[in-house]
């Protein structure tokens, strides 16, 4: 079957100095694919609607008798507002997307990301100027920002180049983002660098996302209950694997064995251990600062004696499981 064309959502200009680019936004997103519910009266399963009802006269009002209304402050009073006023106001983003920086996309806080629109030209002659400033920022990767009205209000927005065509992303006000506090922990928990080694021999041995991954199994198994509730039957689920549960005490054992579970979920075989991997990463940027790598256990022992020191040299096995206890007991 075949899809049906994208209706633009919008038409408007892009204003680059002083060239000036045409487009029709369209819905980069599909929210009808997403998984919703109706809310239903649970004694007799009837629906409960919303129903338009007038705050003075109790009655329900129609669709054609609705229109808009602005409440200024904490107010009750509201002013009404008709789509004529709102088209003549002097908005410059009404009908123009104006760039006015263009910045590296790694700057934009992702916090701020909204909905995305795919921007294609509105017109022949807009056809040069869109590959113009596409591949302008493609080579010199960076992003534009500029503002623009869309449905009723203004909004920032990032213009970016993918692939071939052009994607406008809004992006919330920076007040509209809000500050931290009550998230942060009170204290920082000390992290060893041991452990932070055993944690990047684990995002190593992670592979890249698959197909199953971004499979939507969450509806899959709903449109299962559904049918298997139609049918009077039980639903037929697929069994998967458990998640761990309780609370982990021994970090350093956990990340270890997150990496070989990883491992053998792909099938790949252990050449070395995750410990081993663990202390090659905390080798490589020790010498990469040029000083001697040792572990924990090791750096405990060498702050006592020299005589210590050699004994340590002599056994470095001995030394190895003094590492991986203090490793444990700092988990």
């Amino acid at each position: 079957m075949k899809a049906a064309p994208m209706r633009p959502t919008a038409k408007f200009a892009i204003s680059f100095g002083l060239v000036t680019i045409p487009v029709a936004a369209y819905n980069a997103t599909e929210s009808s694919a997403s998984v919703s519910f109706v809310r239903i009266h649970t004694k007799d399963g009837g629906r409960v609607r919303n129903q338009p009802v007038c705050s003075l006269e109790g009655a329900e009002v129609s669709p054609d008798e609705i229109g808009r209304g602005y409440r200024p402050g904490d107010g009750d009073t509201v002013v009404p507002l008709s789509d004529e006023d709102l088209e003549a106001l002097p908005l410059p983003t009404a009908r123009t997307l104006t760039i006015l920086a263009f910045v590296a996309g790694g700057d934009i806080d992702p916090l701020q990301l909204g909905k995305g629109y795919y921007l294609g030209i509105d017109g022949p002659a807009a056809a040069k100027p869109y590959v113009l400033l596409r591949d302008a920022m493609e080579r010199h990767q960076r992003v534009g920002l500029g503002k623009i009205a869309l449905h009723g209000r203004e909004t920032l927005a990032m213009i970016r180049p993918m692939g071939d065509v052009l994607v406008m992303q809004q992006l919330l006000w920076p007040h509209q983002i809000r500050p931290l506090q009550g998230v942060l922990p009170e204290r920082e928990a000390p992290v060893h660098a041991n452990e932070v080694a055993a944690a990047e021999a684990l995002m190593d041995s992670f592979g890249g996302l698959s197909e199953e991954d971004v499979h939507d199994h969450y509806r899959e198994a709903l449109e299962e209950l559904v049918a298997a509730k139609l049918a009077d039957r039980e639903p037929e689920f697929e069994t998967g694997e458990e998640p761990p549960a309780g609370r982990v005490m021994d970090l350093m054992a956990a990340l270890q064995d997150s990496v070989r579970a990883a491992k053998r979920s792909r099938g790949e075989e252990e050449e070395t251990g995750p410990a081993t991997a663990a202390k090659k990463t905390a080798g490589r940027k020790s010498a990469e600062k040029k000083t001697p790598a040792k572990t924990a256990g090791a750096k405990k022992t060498a702050g006592t004696t020299a005589g210590t020191k050699k004994a340590a040299a002599k056994k470095p096995a001995a030394a190895k499981k003094t590492a991986g206890r203090g490793g444990r007991r700092a988990g």
